[in-house]
C-alpha cells in the first residue's frame, strides 16, 4: 500500500526559503533577477485589477441608501491604488526583501477584505450583506499572482492571510449583532435574504485553503524545475564558450550519453592558423603580455573564423585548428575554408598596422587551408571526453602551415583545394601563385600548391 504523504513535512518544506543548494551565486542572482521582473509584472496587473475595479464601480448604477452617512468604497480603493502604485515604484528601484513582500501580500488582502467589508455602510446593509459579494472571487487572482514568483511560502501566505480573515469577517457578521445574528439552515433563505448560511462560508475558506495548497505545492515543485533549467541554460551557455557553438548544441541536445569512440567520417575543410616567430616573441616578454597577446590575437580572429561557418576545434599555445563542414555536414565546405583564410589573412593585416602604428611589435599571421576525408567524434576516457578530428586533411594542413615559412608565404592549400572550392563557389580575391610539385616535409609524394595571401 502506497505511504501517504506527510502533511507537516509538506507545510514545513512550503514554508521555509527555496533550497537552491548547488547553484552558484551568479545563477541565484540570474533567479533573483527573474523574480524582480516578477514582482514587476504583479504590481502591474494588481494595478490593472484595482483600475478595472474602480471602472466598474464607477460606471454602475449606485443602490445604496441615500442616507449613508459615509461612502467608504472609493476611500477603500483610493488607498490599495495609492499602495500599488508604491509597491510598483519600489520594485522598479531595487529587490524588495523578504518581509516587505510578506507584508505586501498582508496589505494586498487585508485592502480587498476591507473594500468588502465596507458594502455593508456604503449600502446601509446588516453585515450580512458583505458575505455575498462576489468581489471575494479577487482573493484567488492574488494568490495566484504570487505564483509569478516561484515561491511557494508567498503563496501559502496569501492563502491563509486570506482564510483567516474571511474567518474574521464571518465572526463579525455572528457576533457584531448577538441578537440577531441572522444564521439559518435554509439554503433559499440564505440567497434570498442576508441570512448567513455556515456551511456556504465554511466552504468559502476551505475553497480558499484548497486552491492554495494545490497552488503551493505546483510551484514548490516547479520551483525546482526551474531552478534545474536555470543551471542547464548556464551550464549549456558556458558549454558554448569552451566549444564551438554547434559541438555544445550537439552535446547539450544529445538523447544519449556520449561515448568516447563515438564518430561520424565526412568530407570537411581545414585550417591551421598561427602567429609566425611566436615562441622567440613569448621568451622576450612577460607571460602577462603573451597571455593578453593571445587574448587579443584569438579575439580578433576567431569571430572572423566563426563568420565563415568555421567552428574552432582547438586553441593550440599560438594556434587555431578550425573545421569546416565537421560538426555537421556541409556542401561547401572547402569554398568556407578558404574564404575564411582570406578573411583571417585579411584581418591579421590591419591588425598588424595598427600594432605599427601604435608602435608595438607586428605580428606576422600564417592560415593554411586542406580538404578530405576526416573523422569527428568523442575521444577520451569515461572521466573526460573531447570532440576533435582526426584525418589526413588535418595533418596536411599542420604541414602545410609549416611548409608556408619554407616557400616565404603567409599561407598555403593544395591546387586541388583550390579547385574543389571554385566548383562549390569560392572566388578567388586575385591572382594565385601556383607552387608546382613541391616536396612537404611528412608527405610522401609533391603537391601542386597555392600561395594564400
Amino acid at each position: 500500500m502506497a505511504k501517504l504523504p506527510d502533511l507537516k513535512e509538506i507545510a514545513a518544506n512550503l514554508r521555509k526559503r527555496p533550497d537552491d543548494s548547488g547553484v552558484s551565486q551568479r545563477l541565484t542572482a540570474a533567479i533573483g533577477e527573474q523574480q524582480d521582473a516578477s514582482e514587476r509584472l504583479i504590481g502591474w496587473i494588481q494595478l490593472a485589477v484595482v483600475i478595472t475595479f474602480g471602472t466598474l464601480y464607477a460606471v454602475s448604477p449606485k443602490t445604496y441608501s441615500d442616507q449613508a452617512r459615509i461612502v467608504p468604497v472609493p476611500y477603500a480603493l483610493a488607498a490599495y491604488f495609492g499602495f500599488t502604485l508604491a509597491r510598483l515604484f519600489f520594485a522598479y528601484r531595487g529587490r524588495l526583501r523578504a518581509w516587505i513582500l510578506s507584508l505586501s501580500v498582508v496589505i494586498d488582502v487585508a485592502l480587498l477584505l476591507g473594500l468588502i467589508w465596507s458594502f455593508h455602510i456604503q449600502y446601509n446593509q446588516p453585515p450580512s450583506f458583505y458575505l455575498k459579494a462576489p468581489t471575494l472571487l479577487y482573493v484567488f487572482i492574488f494568490i495566484a499572482l504570487r505564483a509569478l514568483r516561484f515561491e511557494a511560502r508567498y503563496i501559502v501566505l496569501a492563502g491563509l492571510v486570506s482564510a483567516a480573515g474571511w474567518g474574521l469577517m464571518i465572526a463579525y457578521v455572528i457576533f457584531s449583532q448577538p441578537e440577531d445574528p441572522m444564521i439559518t439552515r435554509n439554503y433559499v433563505t440564505y440567497l434570498t435574504s442576508n441570512s448567513i448560511l455556515i456551511g456556504a462560508e465554511f466552504d468559502k475558506i476551505v475553497s480558499i485553503l484548497v486552491v492554495t495548497t494545490i497552488l503551493a505545492v505546483a510551484i514548490h515543485r516547479g520551483r525546482r524545475l526551474l531552478v534545474r533549467s536555470v543551471i542547464e541554460h548556464a551550464a549549456a551557455r558556458d558549454l558554448s564558450r569552451f566549444f564551438a557553438p554547434e559541438i555544445a548544441e550537439r552535446i547539450t541536445a544529445s538523447e544519449h550519453v556520449i561515448q568516447a569512440g563515438e564518430g561520424e567520417a565526412r568530407d570537411a575543410g581545414i585550417l591551421m592558423v598561427d602567429i609566425r616567430g611566436f615562441t622567440r616573441l613569448a621568451q622576450k616578454i612577460p607571460a602577462r603580455d603573451v597571455i593578453q597577446l593571445l587574448a587579443e590575437y584569438q579575439a580578433r580572429l576567431v569571430p572572423v573564423i566563426q563568420s565563415h561557418a568555421g567552428s574552432v576545434d582547438k586553441f593550440l599555445g599560438d594556434g587555431i585548428l578550425a573545421t569546416f563542414g565537421a560538426a555537421s555536414a556541409s556542401e561547401t565546405y572547402a569554398s568556407d575554408a578558404l574564404a575564411a583564410a582570406d578573411a583571417v589573412l585579411a584581418a591579421a593585416a590591419a591588425w598588424a598596422k595598427e600594432r605599427k602604428e601604435a608602435g608595438e611589435t607586428s605580428m606576422r599571421i600564417g592560415a593554411s587551408v586542406a580538404t578530405g576525408r576526416i573523422v569527428f567524434g568523442a575521444v577520451g576516457d569515461a572521466t573526460r571526453l573531447e570532440y576533435t578530428v582526426i584525418g589526413d586533411a588535418v595533418n596536411l594542413a599542420a604541414k602545410l602551415d609549416k611548409h608556408s615559412k619554407v616557400e616565404k608565404c603567409r599561407g598555403l592549400t593544395p591546387l586541388s583545394t583550390l579547385a574543389l572550392a571554385k566548383s562549390q563557389g569560392y572566388k578567388p580575391p586575385g591572382h594565385r601563385k601556383v607552387l608546382k610539385a613541391r616536396k612537404v616535409e611528412g608527405v610522401d609524394k609533391a603537391l601542386d600548391l597555392v600561395a594564400l595571401g
